[in-house]
């Protein structure tokens, strides 16, 4: 376990935002999360646990201590695979996308719509992470963890999470109760693509591509979001930054009569009740802040979904630049938009 006094954590959020914690805390097995726990236990000042920083917001120095598991030099050396099963045991501080990449390549399928989002395994349970049809619930099976509580080491079916649109107990009622070492997916043996979601049918197609491998799907998905989203190293960001609101139907018709041409997608329940995701971005962009800069912070000029730094912002910059978006939004069409980063 690395334990550091006063790190700063400017490589640990992908915002680039220069802030410090008073405690940091790395671990990189069971046993030393176990530790960690021990410590936690006894420590009198605040804690949070993250991952590589990729869906986190400082707004100033973190007056207490930081948690995140250590990565791995290579996919395979934090990859336990059972090809009879067809499952993978990840360590938590693998990168999720080299996750997707060995999948790909060792034939394992179902993850390939999941490509090229950013973060690490063990935020992929905590946050649900989802993209072009597909979200981590539909291939997690069990969650492996130590309870800060008791030091205990325990597994968490999927089951039991409660898993939502990005959301899981671990940002709920669970939030600081586990330190999260492993996560097992359950993949395919056979691939079946998953085609009808944004454009990756006219992109699979601009490409001569009718019945796509999954390595083809995979390309074609990491070409799609490397057009629209800018590089974190370049242009500090942390992705899609709010949530795409969820309606009724009353609520759909209403828009839908104002603005017919608004994109949107149909959900149904379990009970076969259906609701309407409206693209944030397309409300962000409607109401004229796509390429937009509210002093050192800005809006991404091909993705109005992702605020970006400009240069020298600080987390308030950021957290100013969505109150003014959330406002004209909800001027406009009436609906709240809710940050998906963690806003610190």
């Amino acid at each position: 376990m690395r334990d550091y006094s006063n790190h700063s954590l400017l490589h640990h959020n992908t915002f680039g935002i220069d802030a410090a914690c008073h405690r940091f805390l790395e671990y990189s097995s069971v046993d030393d999360a176990r530790q960690v726990a021990t410590l936690l236990r006894d420590a009198e000042e605040p804690f949070m646990i993250i991952g590589s920083g990729s869906n986190l917001l400082l707004t100033a120095d973190y007056p207490g201590i930081v948690i995140t598991p250590s990565p791995m030099a290579t996919a395979a050396e934090g990859i336990e695979a059972d090809a009879e099963s067809h499952t993978l045991r990840c360590w938590a501080g693998l990168v999720f996308d080299d996750v997707v990449d060995y999948a790909v390549e060792h034939g394992f399928y179902g993850m390939e719509n999941l490509s090229l989002i950013p973060g690490q395994v063990g935020a992929s349970a905590v946050q649900n992470i989802g993209a072009y049809g597909c979200e981590a619930v539909d291939i997690i099976e069990s969650i492996e963890a130590v309870e800060i509580a008791t030091g205990n080491i325990v597994e968490i079916p999927a089951s039991e999470c409660h898993y939502a649109y990005r959301y899981s107990r671990f940002k709920g009622e669970w939030h600081s109760r586990y330190i999260i070492t492993h996560v097992t997916y359950r993949l395919n043996a056979v691939f079946t693509p998953h085609l009808d979601y944004g454009n990756i049918r006219s992109e699979l197609s601009r490409n001569g591509i009718s019945e796509p491998t999954a390595r083809q799907l995979r390309d074609v998905i990491i070409a799609i979001r490397n057009a629209k989203l800018p590089d974190p190293k370049v242009e500090g960001n942390a992705g899609s930054f709010f949530m795409n609101p969820i309606v009724g139907k009353e609520k759909f018709c209403d828009l839908q009569a104002q603005y017919p041409q608004m994109p949107y997608y149909t959900m149904s329940d379990d009970a076969g009740n259906e609701s309407y995701k409206i693209p944030a971005g397309w409300m962000i962009d409607q109401c004229g802040w796509k390429g937009r800069s509210l002093g050192r912070a800005g809006v991404h000029a091909k993705q109005a979904l992702v605020l970006v730094n400009r240069g020298g912002a600080t987390g308030n910059d950021i957290v100013a630049l969505m109150h003014a978006i959330q406002e004209d939004v909800m001027k406009t069409f009436g609906l709240q938009l809710k940050p998906e980063v963690n806003i610190i």
